[in-house]
């Protein structure tokens, strides 16, 4: 069964108490229930980190996956060094985020993982992941 890495940044580990109106009320836990139910076909990887450098080394890792759904939190405004590290690998990486960044404050609107990503999936909430897993899912039929 293919590999599907679902890596979380700063932040995403107070979901569901951190700010409901924009993020939502749903858990990280709720959110990699809702994906693993949704993907039966991959082995899932779920992970979160506020570490930078805990990202990118995941990141490496995941080089010969079938595809790495990221959500960067905040890192997603700022980091080269993730950004360079989806550039290294071959798998397909898809940018997601629980709100749209382009509707919120000017800082959010550029993104350095934008710049390397297959794709972006942003504003549906938790359903982002799902979204972002049916891409995947996609590219491995394609």
């Amino acid at each position: 069964m293919p590999t599907l890495h679902i890596l979380n940044g700063p932040n995403l580990n107070l979901l569901g108490t951190r700010e409901p109106g924009i993020y939502g009320a749903s858990s990280l836990a709720d959110i990699e229930q809702m994906c693993r139910s949704h993907a039966p076909g991959f082995n899932i990887t779920f992970r979160q980190s506020n570490s930078e450098g805990q990202l990118v080394d995941w990141i490496q890792q995941a080089s010969d996956s079938a595809g790495i759904i990221l959500n960067a939190g905040a890192y997603t405004h700022t980091s080269v060094a993730i950004y360079d590290a989806i550039r290294a690998i071959d798998a397909p990486v898809i940018e997601v985020h629980l709100s749209n960044p382009h509707a919120r404050e000017t800082f959010r609107h550029h993104s350095y993982i934008s710049l390397a990503a297959r794709g972006v999936i942003c504003g549906f909430g938790a359903k982002s992941y799902t979204l972002a897993i049916d891409a995947v899912a996609g590219l491995e039929t394609a």
